[in-house]
């Protein structure tokens, strides 16, 4: 299959702190506390990691922040849905980081044939994925893989949350919040290390 693969710079104002919110899986439903939870938290940029549900949220993200997109396997294909992006993000201090924004990445806890090829041409040291609706943060090798979770409508007993990948005093930092309380979130014992 022929896959678009968009790739783009990002810089990022100087700031004491920068905040990124991740999401996934919307799918055209977000969540009632998303955009209070988002505008709460003034993000400098958002990325979705596909099952957008339609450009209309893309639109509606964009009034918030600068907004990086790709397509999830419910999303219509053509020219405004790239498949992956690579993006360079540079902070105001002149530290960056590669992120690879994909859909799926990741089955039974392992990257896929498919994640690891683009990771070898497109190198990052962040992998942001979505499609489990599943809240993960990991590693392989040195590359931190993340993923966000399910930022629409709840899906098999799932929790609904969104992600923050923040960068602090040249460390970068993840977490997830609920949706439902806008509290960290933090796994159960019941679906830890199942990133599905």
């Amino acid at each position: 299959m022929n896959q678009r693969h968009a790739a783009r710079t990002v810089e990022l104002p100087d700031a004491k702190q920068h905040a990124i919110a991740v999401l996934s899986d919307t799918h055209g439903r977000p969540h009632p506390a998303l955009f209070p939870i988002l505008r709460k938290h003034r993000p400098q940029l958002i990325l979705h990691a596909g099952d957008v549900g339609g450009t209309e949220l893309i639109e509606e993200l964009e009034k918030i922040t600068t907004t990086i997109y790709i397509r999830g396997n419910t999303d219509p294909t053509g020219p405004l849905w790239p498949d992956t992006h690579s993006l360079r993000i540079r902070f105001g201090s002149g530290k960056q980081i590669d992120l690879l924004l994909i859909h799926f990445a990741v089955a039974q806890v392992r990257l896929t044939r498919e994640a690891l090829h683009l990771l070898h041409r497109h190198p990052a040291q962040v992998l942001v994925f979505g499609h489990s609706h599943l809240p993960f943060l990991g590693t392989e090798g040195k590359v931190c893989l993340f993923n966000p979770g399910s930022a629409g409508p709840p899906r098999w007993g799932l929790p609904t949350t969104l992600g923050f990948i923040q960068y602090t005093a040249d460390q970068l930092t993840f977490k997830h919040l609920d949706l439902r309380t806008g509290e960290e979130w933090r796994p159960d014992q019941e679906h830890q290390g199942d990133a599905r």
